[in-house]
């Protein structure tokens, strides 16, 4: 069965600085229809004004993993890591027992496009724990890699959750395919340009979940780039 969710039925937030639309429900947005989908708990398109950002703030037990679509994000943390995240690059922060961390777009005449993806461990209270992986263009073109991982197959960041991220570029005749599990369930969210999903036509922030499928089929992209969560 599949389940479409266009880009405009998100939630918003314009706070000036942060332009934000939530694909579930995330501080003043409340949709009880959307509160997330299996362990997949947020999914925040958030477009940061140059030199602005979040200040220093705390987490605790959530796999966040933060995805650079342009621009650029300085991060630092409790933990003692410092670095800059650009496009291309996946970094995963399992916040565990407890993490303070800033969050800010270092360029001063360019604003930063991001999402921010949180994801409900199978663990509670770990230690902290920070990674982040590069994944050049050339490995997402025209299929779908696997950039998250409950084993870090592949050369992708570890997790902790049986879910796995795959991110793909899209044009043309390019087309991939995913298998599904039986019992797992897939959540594809478009992050710009436009695909066709199992026959479904998407555009940049539309979703598609679907459960009882064997397979999705990704084909028809015009500039796209796809994130597919596999799920349990």
């Amino acid at each position: 069965m599949l389940t479409l969710r266009r880009s405009e039925e998100r939630g918003y937030a314009d706070h000036g600085w942060l332009k934000s639309h939530h694909t579930f429900s995330f501080a003043d947005y409340y949709d009880r229809n959307h509160m997330g989908f299996g362990p997949l708990r947020v999914i925040n398109d958030d477009r940061i004004a140059a030199g602005r950002g979040f200040g220093t703030h705390g987490h605790r037990d959530m796999e966040i993993l933060t995805y650079v679509l342009e621009g650029a994000i300085a991060h630092k943390d409790s933990m003692g890591n410092g670095s800059t995240i650009r496009p291309g690059d996946v970094q995963r922060m399992s916040a565990g027992r407890g993490v303070l961390h800033s969050e800010f777009n270092p360029q001063a005449d360019q604003g930063t496009h991001l999402l921010q993806i949180w994801i409900e461990p199978d663990v509670a209270g770990i230690v902290p724990e920070y990674e982040e992986k590069r994944f050049d263009e050339a490995e997402k073109r025209g299929r779908l890699r696997l950039v998250a991982s409950p084993d870090g197959a592949d050369g992708s960041v570890r997790i902790h959750q049986d879910a796995r991220l795959y991110v793909g570029l899209f044009d043309g005749a390019e087309r991939a395919e995913l298998a599904l599990a039986e019992g797992r369930r897939a959540w594809v969210h478009v992050a710009r340009g436009s695909v066709v999903v199992n026959g479904q036509a998407l555009k940049a922030g539309d979703a598609l979940a679907a459960r009882d499928e064997s397979r999705l089929e990704v084909s028809q992209g015009d500039g796209a780039e796809v994130l597919v969560f596999d799920l349990p």
